[in-house]
C-alpha cells in the first residue's frame, strides 16, 4: 500500500512517544490523524469509534503510565491500558483495520537471568503491568490484524522520565542515589519512532520486542548523564530496597531483540548515542 494511501489514526498522539512519532510520520510523507485527550477518550467507546471509522492503520500510543499511580488507580489504568486495546481491537477487525500497539517489558517479572524474548512466559509483578499484559491479551482475542511492540525505558523531549527526573535531582542535590540491581536497555521516543514507521510498510502480526542495543544499569545510565553534561553532582549506587515505593519494578528488563532485527536493513543502534543526542538538546 502506498504511503499516501494509508489513513492512519494517531492515538495519544500528544504523549513522550506519540509526539515524536506524529513527526517521524510527517518527515515521511505520512500524515496521521493525531488524537488524544481531551477531544479523544478511548475509554470512551463513542470516542474510539468515531477515532478509528475511516483509518485502516491504526497506531495505539495512548497508555495510563504512572507505574506508582496505578497501584491506587487500578480501574482507571484497566479502562485505558486494557479495555480500550480491547475494544480497539473489536473494532478494527470490522474494518480489517492494522493496529499497532505500544506496550511494555512490565509484562515480565525482571527475574530472568537471560534477555527476554517475545514467546518468554510473562508475569506482571505490578498494576501498570497487569493492565498492560491484559490490553495485549484483549487485543489478540479481538481477532485483528494487529502488531505488539514491547518498548522500555523510553525517554524523549515531551514528557517526564529517568532522564528528565535524574536531571532535575542532579541541578539541586550534590549526591544523587540511583539503584544498580535494575537493568535495561535507555531507549530514546525517536529511535521508537523509527522503528514503528518501519513496521507502517511492513505490517507484521505478532510480537516484537525493541529496544536500543546494550544493557546498563539505572545507576550507569545516570552516571553517563551527568558525565555528559559536566554537572556539579555525585552519582552513588544503591539497591531498589533502599526506595520503597507503592509498585514494584522488574530488576532486569533486558530485551532480545532478534525478531525485530530481522526485519531492519541496518543494526540496532546503541543506547549511548542517541541518549548523548537527546543531551545535546536540552
Amino acid at each position: 500500500m502506498a504511503g499516501n494511501d494509508k489513513r492512519i489514526v494517531l492515538l495519544g498522539g500528544r504523549g513522550m512517544l506519540g509526539c515524536d512519532l506524529a513527526m517521524t510520520c510527517r518527515r515521511q510523507g505520512l500524515e496521521p490523524a493525531v488524537l488524544d485527550l481531551p477531544e479523544c477518550d478511548i475509554t470512551k467507546a463513542e470516542h474510539l469509534r468515531q477515532a478509528v471509522a475511516e483509518a485502516n492503520v491504526i497506531i495505539n500510543c495512548a497508555a495510563y503510565t504512572n507505574v506508582d499511580g496505578a497501584e491506587s488507580e487500578t480501574e482507571l489504568a484497566y479502562k485505558v491500558n486494557a479495555e480500550a486495546a480491547g475494544q480497539l481491537g473489536v473494532l478494527a477487525r470490522k474494518t480489517d483495520a492494522w493496529v499497532l500497539h505500544v506496550s511494555t517489558d512490565f509484562v515480565f517479572d525482571g527475574r530472568s537471568q537471560r534477555p527476554y524474548t517475545e514467546i518468554d512466559p510473562v508475569n506482571p509483578i505490578n498494576a501498570y503491568g497487569q493492565s498492560k499484559l491484559a490490553g495485549e491479551q484483549f487485543l489478540a482475542q479481538s481477532g485483528c490484524r494487529h502488531c505488539i511492540l514491547r518498548v522500555e525505558w523510553t525517554y524523549g523531549a515531551a514528557g517526564s522520565n529517568f532522564v528528565t527526573k535524574l536531571i532535575q535531582r542532579a541541578r539541586t542535590d550534590k549526591t544523587v542515589k540511583v539503584v544498580d540491581d535494575q537493568v535495561g536497555s535507555p531507549t530514546a521516543t525517536t529511535e521508537v519512532s523509527k522503528i514503528i514507521c518501519l513496521l507502517l510498510e511492513k505490517q507484521p502480526e505478532g510480537i516484537f520486542h525493541f529496544a536500543s542495543a546494550g544493557y546498563v544499569s539505572r545507576y550507569e545510565m545516570a552516571g553517563f548523564i551527568v558525565d555528559k553534561l559536566s554537572m556539579d553532582a555525585e552519582v552513588v549506587p544503591c539497591k531498589t530496597g533502599e526506595f520503597p515505593s507503592p509498585a514494584a519494578r522488574p530488576l532486569s528488563s533486558r530485551f532480545d531483540c532478534s525478531k525485530i532485527r530481522r526485519l531492519l536493513a541496518e543494526p540496532i543502534e546503541a543506547w549511548e548515542g542517541p541518549l548523548e543526542h537527546f543531551l545535546g538538546q536540552l
